[in-house]
Order: structure tokens, then C-alpha cells, then sequence
């Protein structure tokens, strides 16, 4: 299964802790060698990054892991293949456009016998069925609203295509426009709210501590989304199977019954 990472912020801040022990799981902690991408949302512009290469050894990941963009959505993935070879174009995260907005979409999962129409307003490049959901989410979007909608009528929306999706097997994602990050579970997905009073975190897949306090303020607030845990020492929420979740300004705001159970 591939894995996800994600970040929402109240205001800029760069995800070089978090991204530091995402990509060793890319090759050196765990086997997602298939290609992986990062995608920093800077105002209404995006930075893309991707490499069909293991991330562990990837210089486009020394790149990122030494440069730190200040963003507040990120979308990050690595790569076990399900469907699609290995290439550049079926490496995740995902870009179009819609209302004159990026879009960021990232996967893992596998669906099975998912092939909708698509009426060309938005076509897949590569062979994965991430991409191609990406797409037909996309295109009933449009279908449904002629500019964007409000958070709430977005996400109401986004839940009822879920549902559709997901007869076809496991949808886990990330997807933000650059105003709010939405994260679905099927299978297995945390998140964690970093605010003050900040504390020390460690990384799970290195030797490595942060004391945020020192890189920080007291009105910052940062929400993580990863596949499995990347600290050890933080209390990170198991997001339910079923759910999606939406975050803004870094922290979670979309209605999310039964959502959280502690780890």
C-alpha cells in the first residue's frame, strides 16, 4: 500500500521534520519504491516534485528535505504500484486545474473494476486508478457547481462521490484546491494537531528530535496527516474507515462523528 503525507497550517511553515522521515519509508524503512511526489501550495500557485525514483535515495528528495518552502496545504505520497508501471506519469500527487484553482490529489488504495465515463473535460495521463477517480471526481464537480462552492457544500459533495468510489475498494486520499485539505479513510490514516504549549517529537523512522517550541510561535497551529504515525512520542487519531475529514488554518473543522480514538 502506498503511503500519504499531508499538512495544514494557519500560516506558512515548512514540513522538513515530518518529510525527513516520510521518505526514508520510500526504500530504506519500508518497500514503497515505486516513485514518489510533493506537491506546496504558495498562494494560488503550486510547487510540483516528482520522481518515479525511491524516495530514500532520491536527489529530488535531498532537494526538498534542504530547501524549506513555507506553505499552508501540502500533499506528499510515495509509491507501491498497484496499477500503472512504473513512470512519471503515474507518479502521485496529481495536478489539474478547476475554477481557476489547482487541485492536488494523491491516493492509495486499489480499486478494482473502476472505469466511469469521462467526457474529456478531464482525461488521465498515466494508467493508475488514482488518477483516473481524480479525473471523474473533477469532472462531476463541474458537472454539479459552475464556480466554488462553500467549504461546507464542497465537502457534502466530495462525501457523496466518495461513496460512489469506494464500492470499488480501498480510497484513502488527499485533496486540497489550496484553501482546505480533505483526507478520507478507508483503511488506515492518522492525523495530529501540533499548537501550543508545543513539546519535542521524534521521529518514528530516525533518531531525530525537534523541540517545536524553538521553531515556533504561540499562534502557530500545524494538522499532519500520515498513513501510519510518524513520531513516537506525539498522540496521534486514528481517522475511522468511512470518514473524510476536512482541515483549515490547521486543524480539523468538517463534521467527523466518530472520527478519533487516540493511539
Amino acid at each position: 500500500m502506498c503511503q500519504l503525507l499531508g499538512m495544514n497550517c494557519n500560516t506558512p511553515t515548512d514540513i522538513c521534520f515530518s518529510f525527513e522521515g516520510f521518505r526514508t519509508r520510500g526504500g530504506l524503512t519500508d518497500v514503497h519504491t515505486d516513485g514518489w511526489g510533493i506537491a506546496f501550495f504558495e498562494g494560488r500557485g503550486v510547487r510540483l516534485f516528482l520522481d518515479p525514483q525511491p524516495s530514500a535515495r532520491s536527489p529530488v528528495a535531498d532537494l526538498v528535505r534542504q530547501y524549506p518552502i513555507r506553505s499552508t496545504n501540502v500533499i506528499a505520497h510515495i509509491r507501491k504500484a498497484t496499477q500503472g508501471p512504473v513512470g512519471l506519469e503515474n507518479t502521485h500527487p496529481f495536478q489539474r486545474e478547476l475554477w481557476g484553482r489547482y487541485w492536488i490529489f494523491a491516493h492509495n488504495g486499489n480499486l478494482q473494476d473502476f472505469a466511469p465515463p469521462l467526457d474529456g473535460s478531464f482525461l488521465p495521463v498515466g494508467d493508475t486508478d488514482s488518477e483516473r477517480a481524480f479525473c471523474w471526481m473533477l469532472q462531476r464537480l463541474q458537472a454539479r457547481f459552475s464556480a466554488m462552492p462553500a467549504a461546507g457544500t464542497l465537502y457534502a459533495e466530495l462525501q457523496a462521490l466518495v461513496r460512489e468510489i469506494t464500492v470499488h475498494g480501498e480510497f484513502n486520499f488527499l485533496l486540497s484546491q489550496g484553501d482546505a485539505l480533505f483526507a478520507h479513510s478507508t483503511k488506515s490514516l492518522h492525523f495530529l494537531v501540533r499548537q501550543a504549549p508545543f513539546t519535542r517529537a521524534h521521529l518514528k523512522d530516525q533518531d531525530l528530535t525537534v523541540d517545536f517550541n524553538e521553531v515556533t510561535t504561540p499562534h502557530d497551529r500545524v494538522a499532519i496527516i500520515a498513513t501510519m504515525p510518524l513520531t513516537d512520542n506525539e498522540a496521534w487519531t486514528v481517522i475511522e474507515p468511512g470518514t473524510l475529514m476536512m482541515f483549515r488554518d490547521g486543524q480539523p473543522v468538517a463534521p467527523a462523528a466518530g472520527a478519533a480514538r487516540s493511539m
